[in-house]
């Protein structure tokens, strides 16, 4: 008797030739959640485990053609975002969105790469907030990320608190706010909606990973797709990306870990 065939999950992001972040690892995660992983590549970076030396966006219309390859082939469960690039691109993949009205929706607003090149244009970060934020089930900014799209710092325990609340605004339904930037020997990443907040604690890692927020995401929406619930889904995705980190390795000259996924 044959077996039915697995759950399918979109990543919408950039490319990574070293193999550490973006769509590899988007679709690492989504095989390792025994989920198909399908792909619309948004722009393409020349990258590695030291950074970033060069991002060429992929052209508008590639873009919609990638799409409507996808959805018009496959039973979508689940869909993730990462890197879009430019505000261009944003509005476009939002307008498809609502077009497509995915079941879920993971947004990763990715803005800076762990090495600091800047992977969103200053003018998109409005776009994002307005036109694809809304749509989202799950939003996951680190805390940078966070800071550029409030506008203001988050230092304190009380600004971290009000920021939970202050994205909700924005229109997703639910955020988890990553941890990951901040201090101490435990990574807090808090989640927030309309039920509360919930606090995942870990210890930090003392290592430098590379992948680890599109790993995160990616983990989120195939845990979605499977039919978690998104509380259920944020907690084991944030287990499994301490697992794939501690078991991380390094492939490359730099100090950066890439997961075992």
């Amino acid at each position: 008797m044959k077996s039915a065939p697995p759950l399918i999950a979109l990543t919408i992001a950039g490319s990574d030739s070293g193999g550490g972040a973006g769509i590899q690892a988007d679709l690492k995660t989504f095989h390792a959640h025994g989920v198909h992983g399908v792909s619309v590549i948004a722009a393409i970076t020349s990258q590695n485990t030291r950074g970033v030396t060069a991002v060429h966006p992929v052209p508008l219309a590639h873009i919609r053609s990638q799409l409507d390859a996808v959805f018009d082939d496959f039973p979508i469960a689940a869909v993730k975002t990462g890197m879009l690039g430019n505000a261009a691109t944003v509005r476009l993949v939002a307008k498809e969105l609502r077009k497509r009205k995915p079941a879920w929706l993971v947004v990763d607003p990715v803005m800076i790469s762990t090495s600091g090149s800047r992977l969103l244009d200053e003018d998109a970060v409005e776009a994002v907030i307005h036109e694809l934020i809304p749509l989202a089930n799950i939003l996951t900014p680190n805390l940078p990320e966070a800071e550029a799209l409030l506008g203001h710092p988050l230092k304190t325990s009380k600004q971290l608190a009000k920021a939970g609340e202050a994205l909700l605004a924005l229109g997703a339904q639910g955020v988890l706010l990553k941890g990951g930037h901040g201090r101490g020997s435990e990574v807090i990443d808090r989640y927030f909606d309309a039920h509360g907040v919930m606090d995942i604690r870990h210890p930090r890692l003392q290592r430098e990973g590379h992948g680890t927020g599109c790993t995160l995401a990616s983990a989120i929406a195939a845990e979605l797709a499977k039919g978690a619930a998104p509380r259920q889904a944020v907690r084991r995705a944030v287990a499994y990306v301490q697992r794939a980190l501690k078991n991380g390795y390094r492939p490359g000259s730099s100090v950066a870990f890439v997961l075992r996924h």
